[in-house]
C-alpha cells in the first residue's frame, strides 16, 4: 500500500479515541522493523525523518527508501510520511516538494510571537500544497538530534497560550511540552512525570490533535491516561535507537568471526519491530 495522507489516519484516531506512533528512521532497516510491525499489527503509524537524518542518508533518498518499503510491505498496515523538527524552512519546502503529507515547524526556541510568525508561514505554505503542518509550543528538554535543551530552559505549554498560538498560526496538530523530555538521559536518568492536569486545560482550550514528543520511557499508564487527554500522535526515537544499537552490540560481541553486515542487521530490525510493536498495542493503534 502506498502512503496515506496524514490526514485520514488522525480522523480514524480521533475517532477511535487511540494515538498514532510516529516513529522516527534513520536508514533502510529501522523502516523495514516500523513497516512490518505495522503490517503485522495492522496498525496505521507515522514514519517521521528529522533534518539530522536528511543530513545524513540525503532527502531524496530516505523519502525513496520510506515510500517503496510502503509499497512492498504495507497491505494492512497504513503509513504517513512526516518531517518531524524542522528548524528551517528551507527544509519543509523540500519535504514537501519530496511527498511528504507532514511537516513540523518548530521554532519553539524563539520567544512567543516570533514562533507564532515563523511557524504561520511554515502552515501556509503546507496548506497551499495539501500538506498538514505541526507546531510546538513550550520547550522540552534533553538531546536528540538538532534539539538541544538544558533543562533550566525548557518550560511547559500555557493552556491559554496553546489555544492563541493554535488560532493565529492555523496548525493541523500542536506538539505539547507537559514534563516529556527528548534523548537518552532521562531513560538513564528517570523520566519525569506528565502534568496530566495541564494536558487537561490544554485540551479544553485547544481543538486540533495533540503530540506528545519525547515518549520514550514513559510508563504506559501515563502514556493511556494522556491519550484518553486528547493525545493522539506519540513520538518514539530513543527507544529504537537503543534497541538498535544495544542489537548490534550483542551481535558482534557474541561472534567475533561475523562479517556479513545482513546477519549483524537483522537480528537489530527485528529488535526494533519488537519495539515498534509493543508501542502500537500500548498506543491502541493496533488492528485500527
Amino acid at each position: 500500500m502506498p502512503l496515506v495522507h496524514i490526514k485520514n489516519l488522525l480522523k480514524d484516531a480521533s475517532r477511535g479515541k487511540f494515538a498514532l506512533g510516529a516513529f522516527n528512521t534513520q536508514n533502510l532497516e529501522t523502516t523495514l522493523a516500523i513497516m512490518r510491525a505495522a503490517e503485522k499489527n495492522r496498525a496505521s503509524c507515522v514514519i517521521q525523518v528529522s533534518e539530522a537524518t536528511i543530513d545524513y542518508a540525503g532527502l531524496e533518498t530516505i523519502a525513496e527508501i520510506v515510500k517503496t518499503a510502503a509499497k512492498k510491505e504495507l497491505k494492512r498496515g497504513r503509513a504517513a510520511l512526516h518531517l518531524d523538527h524542522g528548524k528551517k524552512f528551507e527544509s519543509i519546502v523540500n519535504c514537501i516538494k519530496a511527498g511528504f503529507s507532514s511537516i513540523m515547524m518548530d521554532a519553539s526556541h524563539l520567544p512567543f510571537k516570533e514562533n507564532i510568525a515563523a511557524t504561520k508561514k511554515a502552515v501556509q505554505y503546507a496548506h497551499k500544497h495539501g500538506v498538514f503542518a505541526q507546531g510546538e509550543l513550550g520547550r522540552l528538554a534533553g538531546v536528540e538530534d538538532v534539539v538541544r535543551v538544558a533543562g533550566h530552559e525548557a518550560f511547559m505549554t500555557h493552556p491559554d497560550e496553546a489555544a492563541e498560538f493554535v488560532k493565529k498560526t492555523g496548525v493541523d496538530t500542536l506538539a505539547v511540552s507537559i514534563g516529556n523530555v527528548h534523548g537518552i538521559m532521562k531513560i538513564r536518568k528517570g523520566v519525569p512525570k506528565l502534568d496530566l492536569e495541564r494536558l487537561k486545560e490544554i485540551g479544553k482550550k485547544v481543538k486540533v490533535p495533540l503530540v506528545l514528543h519525547g515518549a520514550s520511557g514513559i510508563p504506559e499508564e501515563e502514556i493511556k491516561k494522556a491519550i484518553k487527554l486528547g493525545i493522539r500522535i506519540i513520538n518514539i526515537d530513543t527507544e529504537i535507537r537503543l534497541a538498535f544499537t544495544n542489537s548490534l552490540r550483542t551481535t558482534l560481541s557474541g561472534d567475533k568471526n561475523i562479517f556479513d553486515p545482513r546477519k549483524v542487521l537483522t537480528p537489530a530490525m527485528e529488535e526494533v519491530e519488537k519495539v515498534v510493536a509493543k508501542k502500537m498495542k500500548i498506543f491502541g493503534s493496533a488492528k485500527k
